[in-house]
């Protein structure tokens, strides 16, 4: 872990860290980066995001955010995380598992954005490398799925190079940027994880009983 970062904020109950970045869910602490950034990649974003609602990205928007982030996680329905580069704590994207199924299910379903001034670097790369240790071993989840409109090369050539494979097509999938958007379905098994070399180990500090 790195020398140079005090530790997570102490209300960030969950903590996930390799290679120089750290995942921990979003606090209130982080509501002006998260809005910078937000605001400056909202172009950027647009094509492959849900509409923002209007006051999306003011503090109470945010405030409402978090206070429905709490309940997915107390429900076991879902976490969401924001990634940050360790060596200085700068925000640089977000990360969610949604859809948190058990039973005879054990799946979730994966979701990112990167903003637009760190994106192409291989950071979002890292974070999902990151986040399936966590899924496969400490959630004890069996298969995590994911969605890409077909023309969005770059997010479909990173969820293939960290061990997805395709599975599917679905037509008019999901309500993206006001339009029903076709996707390609995409998914990564506990087999196919365990199958794969292991490039990063990562560090998990806390843990969220609702979800074991």
């Amino acid at each position: 872990m790195s020398l140079l970062r005090p530790g997570p904020p102490p209300d960030a109950e969950l903590l996930i860290e390799a290679g120089g970045l750290y995942l921990r869910p979003p606090i209130m602490g982080d509501y002006k980066a998260w809005s910078v950034l937000r605001s400056d990649s909202r172009a950027f974003l647009t094509p492959w995001e849900p509409l923002w609602p209007s006051d999306d990205l003011t503090k109470s928007g945010f405030r409402r955010r978090l206070r429905r982030y709490a309940r997915d996680r107390k429900e076991g329905r879902s976490l969401s995380f924001l990634l940050f580069n360790a060596r200085n704590d700068e925000l640089l994207g977000g990360l969610t598992l949604s859809n948190i199924r058990r039973g005879v299910s054990q799946s979730a379903t994966l979701g990112y954005w990167m903003g637009e001034r760190h994106a192409g670097k291989g950071h979002m790369s890292a974070a999902v490398a990151m986040i399936l240790p966590f899924c496969f071993d400490v959630l004890n989840l069996h298969r995590i799925e994911a969605a890409c409109i077909p023309t969005n090369t770059p997010s479909i050539r990173l969820l293939e190079n960290v061990g997805f494979s395709r599975e599917g097509y679905a037509r008019n999938y999901l309500l993206i940027n006001g339009s029903w958007q076709d996707h390609l379905l995409l998914a990564c098994l506990s087999e196919d994880f365990a199958a794969r070399p292991r490039t990063l180990t990562p560090v998990v500090e806390g843990i969220l009983k609702d979800f074991l």
